[in-house]
């Protein structure tokens, strides 16, 4: 196996051993700890060392990692990337079951973010994310990931002879056309308390110590390489654990200098940012303030220290669609696999700008890899991204940029192989400025 397709592969493993944020998360934490990387607790106090490489998390959904500085972070700043943790998809609600005509125990979903409803039907379904158990301390529940790593669940179509219309166009609802098929009612099998028990089961407790959970769905099949030439990545979640690992990577392999690099990966993008591990909170911020008082320098050093700072917003963009043509701008048209993109908007729901962008623009000449440009056709709303809410709350210069994909917020998405890896070869070169 050459580089290119081991590369890619990891990546195919990374994002299928992170079907949720929270297992994100647990993901980025394993690499972190064995690339030297130190775990720093909210409640402790920080103390820090210059070169140090250390990690923080919020929530267990977000993560904040860096390397401090051999220089004055008041005079070198902090070089930062940004990225979420999350995917679009389907939350499993509260008391979960529901029994279908004496026949059938569906789940209770409810949609999180904005996914493309219909390509999740008719595909054999996992669930995973985090449960919190009776711990003796009313206020610290403990808390366990759970994966269940089989086909529990199915949505299953309509059959076209009982929906004629099928193909000329059909509304999903989400709360009746979109519920899993996870069993059959039979004397052995009541509803009720069906998947609870499966849950125990699977985290070796009793049902009755159980409190509450955030768990979703993920499709089964793991992503894979395809393409005559190999060149593409077929996975679900590539929007936004694609660019989190490419983040990871480069911070890793990063050697020590005089500034502060920091990759910064939070939860709740698809669902808006504000939340306390979101990217509109004092997260981040807290984190960059604390670094600074950790290394003895006052709260005015800190602004100056913001002043001299740069954040790299990265999400997943667009790429023009071989069957979709007119949906792009008529001449800014990106390609997969012909480099990342920078994601320009008039109405700033992306922070890049002329000297944001010409920054990045630097990054990628530098690092001898090409570079294209996004805008949403000037008839399309077009998406958001961390950036805007980031730069706003710090007041830094930001630029967003990505690599452009096909079927984004599909349960499978298509990307690029070269993209990713001219991604890490330009985060790689940013930390080194």
């Amino acid at each position: 196996m050459d580089n290119k397709l081991k590369a890619a592969n990891e990546l195919i493993d990374f994002i299928y051993e992170s079907p949720n944020s929270y297992h994100a998360v647990s993901s980025i934490k394993k690499i972190l700890l064995e690339n030297g990387f130190s775990e720093l607790q909210d409640d402790d106090r920080w103390q820090i060392e210059r070169g140090g490489r250390y990690f923080a998390v919020k929530n267990g959904s977000a993560i904040t990692a860096f390397v401090a500085g051999l220089g004055d972070v008041s005079e070198k700043g902090f070089r930062m990337i940004g990225a979420h943790t999350d995917s679009p998809g389907f939350r499993i609600k509260p008391s979960p079951e529901i029994n279908a005509e004496g026949a059938y125990v569906k789940l209770n979903t409810e949609v999180y973010g904005g996914p493309i409803l219909n390509t999740w039907m008719d595909r054999p379904l996992a669930a995973a994310g985090r449960v919190t158990v009776e711990s003796g301390d009313v206020m610290k529940p403990e808390v366990m990931l759970v994966n269940f790593r089989k086909p529990i669940l199915v949505i299953p179509n309509l059959a076209i002879h009982m929906n004629r219309n099928i193909n000329t166009g059909i509304e999903l609802n989400r709360q009746k056309d979109v519920l899993p098929l996870m069993a059959t009612i039979s004397e052995n099998l009541e509803s009720g308390s069906c998947f609870i028990k499966a849950l125990a089961e699977e985290l070796d407790v009793p049902e009755k110590k159980i409190l509450d959970f955030d768990l979703f769905l993920y499709e089964y099949e793991k992503g894979c390489v395809t393409g005559i030439r190999d060149e593409f990545i077929s996975s679900g979640r590539l929007d936004d654990l694609l660019m989190v690992h490419a983040g990871v990577m480069a911070l890793v392999e990063s050697g020590e200098s005089d500034s502060t690099k920091v990759l910064v990966c939070f939860d709740n993008e698809e669902v808006g940012n504000t939340t306390k591990q979101g990217a509109d909170s004092a997260l981040l911020a807290t984190v960059l303030e604390r670094i600074t008082l950790s290394m003895g320098i006052g709260r005015e050093d800190y602004f100056r220290a913001l002043s001299r700072s740069f954040m790299i917003s990265c999400d997943l963009g667009h790429a023009l669609h071989p069957n979709y043509a007119e949906k792009c701008d008529p001449v800014n048209k990106p390609v997969i696999n012909r480099g990342p993109i920078i994601k320009i908007s008039a109405n700033q729901s992306y922070t890049t700008d002329a000297v944001s962008g010409a920054v990045f623009e630097g990054i990628c000449r530098k690092a001898g890899i090409p570079v294209q440009k996004f805008v949403n056709r000037s008839d399309e709303r077009g998406g958001s991204t961390i950036g805007p809410v980031t730069a706003s709350l710090l007041n830094i210069k930001t630029v967003d940029v990505g690599t452009a994909v096909l079927a984004m917020h599909s349960i499978r998405e298509l990307a690029g192989i070269d993209d990713y890896l001219h991604t890490i070869k330009a985060f790689a070169e940013y930390y080194k400025i």
